[in-house]
């Protein structure tokens, strides 16, 4: 089927827009992306040290409760320990895949050859196939059979019969189909194709981007900010108070051995604070 200047041009337009959607579309999500890496750093930078001083003294503890549980289950004394906490580790946050090139724009003229009327298709099956354009022998019969093909074809209006024969012989396409604009028109389909895959991938991520745990947490603190709060350092404070909290905790974990009394009630406190579970 041929198609006008006019619709190239509508087509050319279309695919412009959709590639300038794209782009706003990569640009949002680059940025994004960007203003979460740049949120982390400065949570690390700020908050970093007091959590690693926090698992390290977590870790001690857990493995001084555990020491207390195994001499209390010696002395026939079952007292609970929980579970080590480990710190959670920041989710990757990937960048968008390469994009698939377009592929460049067929070139050559673009006059806009119409379809070849039947008729025109049937004399050029009949210049191919008549028998008696053909050497006698095998040649020759199959030629008969093709050309009783092309009569039934013609008679019957079957244009897509002509053209899959004429096709299959090695007839140019544009003088079949129509001309070299349809290879235009192929092209802006492809591209077309590629460049709605494409926004799909890049709304895809940037909807896993913004689902982050991190990203919500990047958004309610410089909403805080903009308020005139300071959310990270409140935050680095009550770390500072877990950590005084866990090395008085530490230094009585240490010291209750001794009496299996304490070291039991101390163990269940700890596994109620950590569990947030009651003990018949």
């Amino acid at each position: 089927m041929a198609i006008t200047r006019h619709a190239l041009s509508r087509r050319r337009e279309q695919l412009q827009d959709l590639q300038r959607y794209l782009a706003v579309l990569e640009a949002d999500h680059d940025g994004a992306r960007a203003k979460l890496f740049g949120f982390r750093q400065r949570y690390l930078e700020t908050l970093g040290p007091l959590m690693r001083e926090l698992d390290e003294i977590d870790a001690q503890l857990h493995q001084a409760t555990a020491l207390l549980s195994e001499a209390l289950k010696r002395q026939g004394v079952d007292a609970p320990v929980s579970a080590s906490q480990r710190a959670k580790a920041w989710p990757d946050v990937p960048a968008l895949p390469d994009a698939t090139p377009l592929p460049p724009e067929p070139t050559g003229p673009l006059t806009d050859l119409p379809p070849p009327s039947l008729k025109t298709l049937y004399r050029r099956a009949a210049m191919r196939f008549h028998p008696d354009l053909a050497p006698s022998g095998p040649e020759r019969e199959v030629c008969e059979q093709r050309m009783m093909i092309v009569n039934e074809a013609y008679a019957n209006s079957d244009r897509h019969r002509l053209e899959t024969l004429l096709l299959a012989a090695g007839e140019l396409p544009e003088k079949v189909i129509g001309g070299p604009a349809d290879a235009v028109r192929a092209w802006l389909g492809l591209c077309e194709h590629l460049v709605q895959g494409r926004i799909r991938i890049v709304q895809a991520q940037t909807a896993v981007l913004q689902n982050l745990q991190m990203h919500q947490l990047r958004i309610a603190i410089e909403r805080a900010e903009t308020g005139g709060m300071r959310p990270l350092d409140i935050m680095a404070a009550r770390l500072r108070t877990q950590i005084a909290e866990r090395r008085q905790e530490l230094y009585i974990g240490e010291r209750v051995g001794s009496d299996a009394r304490m070291a039991a009630d101390f163990l269940r406190k700890r596994y109620q604070r950590m569990t947030g579970l009651g003990l018949g």
